[in-house]
């Protein structure tokens, strides 16, 4: 390919990257040249461990290093061969440290691709008394280190620890020859307490401990690389490795390429169980994210959307972070590969088994709260684009090249016709067994074949799970059980056993309600009590008065419970990465330049232009934080729909009091009529809708209290007529044909709208005159067909 044509190729995506047309000519240049040049080996050290001797086991780090390798091969292109694995015993000090060196250092070259992940404890390290000299510093020294399988716990007797240090990560990275470099940290040194349960979750940092000395014989590794690095100038062979260099370190604190962290400097990184297996929430946050992500896609916005995810489940008690020296680039794309133009993924078939019958799917693509109720019956497709056969990662870009020139990148087209289906028979956990239906030869199915969702079949009988917090008395705890199992839709755990959980019953002690939400449930009575996120954050407006009964306290929660039950259901219709309707909407703070804070787009439909995705990352903020607005701005959502058939829209959410809002449209206002009708709210193609509607007498103002906030754009080929008459029930007559208003009865207009989504893929199949198997009238399942439906999700936080 000549170099004008290339440039002309990939233009469109650099200019949308926010590159001046000088600036993207010169960034071509550099891509052209890079692909002239022999394709750049992706090299993965992955480190997990579950299985502590020295305190309490971890349960989802395994499952966090085989999240991480799926994803790398399957959808970033890692040759299998170029991913090393240590796990549970082989993940010794010296031997992570030996393996960095020796897999990732050596076999490194300058334009090469480096992931290292660790998933395990981490612990903040107090150090007193200098170890080459027995003298001792003024204030004790803290270090952080990650905690290998041969990580002690020190003792008064041994008073030596033998972690990797943080220091020492940082000398491994600058060793590397390449600076495309991803590290990802789901841990944290913040020292929790003696029970490292918090809520429902584990936490994934070392109990706290006394003060503490470093092993010898990770100075003399330190040594030994500051050495190859020649940062020992001036420095005698013992002072190189001292803690007196510690003290002084010759870094800058940055580290190397990109670093993500499941949690910052305070924060307490969590895992957690879900049916089946179990996970660093940010790690599945994350690899779930990029799964399905139509790339390219900055590593900014990823952050900025794994954010919005763990702060829904856990609250502020963990806040991932990023960090590096190439953090602060813009646009800096995931893991520092080339763009890739291929489409999302759900997931991939592992095996083909039972003669080609079945076929064992990897389905790790899939949002967590949707995988958590993806039932039998749920269809999906095979991914309709061009892949290599040997998964050697070639971007798209590389692919189009070498299609040109016909030269040995040219992919091997896929052989699998569209209509093949694959229908979800059972699950275990992460994996799935299919049955191969279609027309097509079952013996043309791959090994490594990208899937994506169809059709969504979810359980009717989808209940609110509560823990009841291990700090309750027995009475309490017997109180609570007869209360809670009184209430429809409500199921009960017990705290503590890492069970699968949305929230946490507990006492909140009268006088701590202002101190940190980790101290909340830890205190002693009196009796008040609240429901709190799994991170132990207070859930606004849920407690109550000093004295309040336990079983008084059920039921006046029961309203809360309905309206977080009724936002679990409407989060299950997220499907912006499966949805084959083409919409996108944007977040608007409406002042002079009308600021877009956040945006939304389905990512497999057919597209038309430069994905939203693209258009403005520069407006994303650097650290890849959710957006935040704060208490008083006026806002409002910025809709398009691309696709050739109208739309009707509902939007749902929870404002930052955990209290349910709704947006209404109504016909010509009567004021002699005292219930005015509501309307569904249509967008024609290629119509831009403004919600609320600018002309209209009415502004949607942030209001407080300060706190996450969520809203939920739901799209639908089908009107939204069970849910319109269910709505009716909320309305207020304002004599304004737009408002944004209470929603009274939550829980009865989300099962609504989940049967009229239900009604309207049924709708559509029996007009196609697809059987009713595809769309199932059974009556204890809601079946979703995703050319029917999509539904845009925004967090942010108001302040």
């Amino acid at each position: 390919m000549k170099r004008r044509d290339f440039l002309g190729r990939v233009g469109w995506i650099l200019a949308a990257l926010g590159l001046s047309e000088a600036g993207w000519l010169q960034l071509g240049d550099r891509y052209y040249e890079a692909l002239a040049q022999p394709t750049p080996r992706k090299l993965a050290l992955l480190v997990g461990i579950n299985q502590y001797s020295s305190t309490q086991a971890l349960s989802g780090c395994l499952t966090d290093v085989e999240l991480q390798r799926e994803l790398l091969i399957h959808r970033f292109g890692f040759k299998a061969e170029d991913i090393l694995t240590l796990t549970e015993q082989q993940a010794t000090r010296q031997q992570i440290e030996a393996a960095f060196q020796e897999h990732l250092t050596k076999q490194a070259k300058p334009s090469d691709v480096v992931v290292f992940h660790f998933s395990g404890y981490g612990r903040r390290i107090q150090l007193i008394e200098e170890q080459s000299t027995g003298e001792l510093h003024p204030s004790p020294l803290t270090l952080n280190g990650l905690v290998p399988v041969d990580g002690v716990m020190p003792t008064s007797e041994v008073p030596v620890m033998n972690d990797l240090l943080e220091e020492t990560l940082w000398l491994l990275l600058r060793s590397l020859p390449t600076s495309y470099v991803t590290t990802i940290l789901d841990t944290s040194f913040n020292n929790a307490p003696n029970n490292p349960l918090q809520g429902n979750l584990r936490v994934r940092s070392f109990p706290q401990q006394s003060q503490t000395q470093i092993s010898a014989a990770e100075l003399t590794f330190q040594q030994q690389l500051r050495q190859n690095l020649k940062l020992c100038s001036g420095l005698n062979r013992l002072s190189c490795g001292s803690i007196d260099n510690l003290l002084k370190p010759t870094y800058t604190s940055i580290m190397p390429g990109v670093v993500l962290a499941a949690a910052g400097s305070t924060d307490l990184a969590t895992e957690a169980k879900w049916n089946g297996f179990s996970s660093g929430l940010f790690t599945y946050a994350l690899t779930q994210y990029l799964w399905e992500a139509t790339p390219p896609t900055t590593v900014q916005v990823s952050l900025s959307r794994v954010t919005g995810i763990v702060e829904q489940l856990v609250g502020k008690e963990q806040q991932p972070q990023l960090s590096g020296q190439k953090s602060q680039e813009k646009p800096l794309l995931a893991y520092h590969l080339q763009p890739d133009l291929s489409e999302g993924a759900d997931g991939v078939v592992l095996s083909v088994e039972d003669d080609g019958k079945t076929a064992r799917l990897w389905l790790a693509g899939l949002p967590l709260n949707v995988l958590e109720y993806f039932t039998a019956g749920s269809k999906l497709t095979l991914v309709p684009s061009t892949v290599s056969s040997d998964h050697s990662g070639q971007s798209s870009i590389e692919q189009q090249v070498g299609e040109e020139n016909h030269s040995p990148l040219t992919p091997h087209p896929s052989p699998l016709a569209p209509h093949l289906q694959l229908q979800m028979r059972s699950r275990t956990g992460l994996t799935a067994k299919a049955q191969i239906t279609g027309d097509n030869s079952a013996s043309s199915l791959q090994v490594g074949q990208l899937v994506q969702e169809a059709v969504r079949v979810l359980p009717r009988d989808i209940s609110l799970t509560i823990a009841l917090d291990a700090s309750l008395e027995r009475i309490e705890r017997v109180d609570a059980t007869s209360a809670f199992s009184a209430i429809p839709h409500v199921s009960l755990v017990t705290a503590g056993e890492q069970q699968p959980a949305d929230y946490v019953f507990g006492r909140v002690p009268e006088t701590k309600t202002q101190e940190s939400p980790a101290t909340l449930l830890s205190a002693s009575p009196p009796s008040r009590y609240g429901l709190f996120s799994l991170g132990q954050e207070l859930i606004p407006n849920s407690s109550g008065e000093a004295g309040e009964a336990v079983k008084v306290a059920a039921h006046r929660l029961v309203p809360k419970l309905q309206t977080l039950l009724a936002a679990k259901l409407w989060r299950l219709t997220a499907n912006e990465g499966s949805s084959q309707l083409n919409v996108k909407a944007k977040l608007e703070l409406i002042n002079a330049k009308q600021q877009a804070i956040a945006q939304r787009e389905t990512l497999r439909s057919p597209k038309t232009e430069v994905p939203v995705a693209l258009t403005n990352m520069r407006r994303i903020s650097s650290q890849g934080n959710i957006p935040t607005l704060p208490i008083g701005s006026r806002i409002q959502y910025r809709i398009h729909n691309d696709s050739d058939r109208p739309l009707y829209l509902l939007l749902l959410g929870l404002d930052s009091s955990k209290s349910a809002i709704a947006f209404y449209s109504t016909g010509d206002y009567n004021s002699t009529d005292p219930k005015p009708l509501l309307k569904n709210v249509a967008i024609a193609p290629g119509e831009t809708l403004i919600v609320p509607q600018t002309s209209v007498d009415f502004e949607w103002v942030v209001h407080g209290p300060p706190g996450l906030a969520e809203n939920q754009l739901i799209f639908s080929t089908a009107k939204f007529t069970q849910t319109i008459t269910a709505l009716e029930v909320s309305l207020h007559p304002t004599g304004k044909q737009q408002q944004i208003g209470p929603l009274l009865n939550p829980l009865e207009v989300t099962q609504a709208l989940m049967q009229d989504l239900h009604n309207g893929s049924a709708a559509q199949h029996t007009a196609e005159g697809t059987t009713a198997e595809t769309i199932s009238s059974t009556s204890d399942t809601y079946t979703l067909d995703v050319n029917n439906w999509a539904s845009l999700s925004f967090i942010y936080q108001v302040i």
